[in-house]
Order: structure tokens, then sequence, then C-alpha cells
């Protein structure tokens, strides 16, 4: 993979990645909610105004162009399981920003997820 193919796979999955992590951000903010009709526009007002949930929309359009540039380079089998790289950076950064548990059995499939992908990437 040359590096500009590369750095195409990986700003695709990390913009994937902190579209999640905006939308957490946002759903944080609005709070649980149920999807009634009499509850659909006022819901989808504050969910539609809501700046992290459009940072994260953002970042998934602008990832949805890196992301099929990057396949035009790559061979979908190979650029598709580099996705699982979004897990890892959601996980630590879950961690630190929204306090979400990280045990010891997490982090060992984050360990065999980096190397399938390592292997994945080498192939």
């Amino acid at each position: 993979m040359s590096p500009i193919a590369f750095a195409l796979v990986l700003t695709g999955v990390l913009l994937n990645a902190c579209a999640q992590l905006l939308l957490k951000a946002g759903t944080n903010v609005v709070g649980h909610f149920e999807f009634h009709l009499d509850n659909v526009i006022p819901i989808g007002m504050k969910i539609a105004f809501q700046p992290y949930i459009l940072g994260g929309m953002a970042c998934y359009a602008i990832s949805l162009v890196v992301w099929i540039m990057a396949l035009s380079r790559v061979p979908v089998s190979v650029a598709y399981p580099m996705l699982s790289i979004g897990y890892v950076v959601n996980a630590v950064i879950a961690y630190y920003w929204f306090g979400e548990p990280l045990a010891m059995q997490k982090m060992l499939g984050i360990g065999f997820i980096v190397v399938g992908v390592v292997l994945v990437a080498k192939s």
C-alpha cells in the first residue's frame, strides 16, 4: 500500500471514529429519548441543532469522500478491515472522554484487533 493510499485509509477511519465520538457526545447532551409521534419534532430539533451531532455528521460526510478516494487506490479486502482501527481509537478515547470502562478483556480484544489489522495490511 502506498503512503498516500495508507494516509487516505487512515484519515477515513479516524474521521469515522471521530464522527462516532461526536455523536455520542451529542447524545449525552440531548439525553435519553424515545421517538413518539408527539415528540418527533421537539427531539428532532434538539438533535438537528446539537453542535456535537452536527460535527459528527460533518465528519461522516468528509470521511465518505476520503473513503471513496481510498477505495479507488486500495482493494476493499484490505481497506475494509482497517476500519477496525476505529474501534481501538474509540475504545481508548471513550475511556478518557466519557469514562467508559476499559477492562482487561477489552484490552485483550483490542490487542487481537491490532494484530489482525497489521496482518491484513501486510498481505
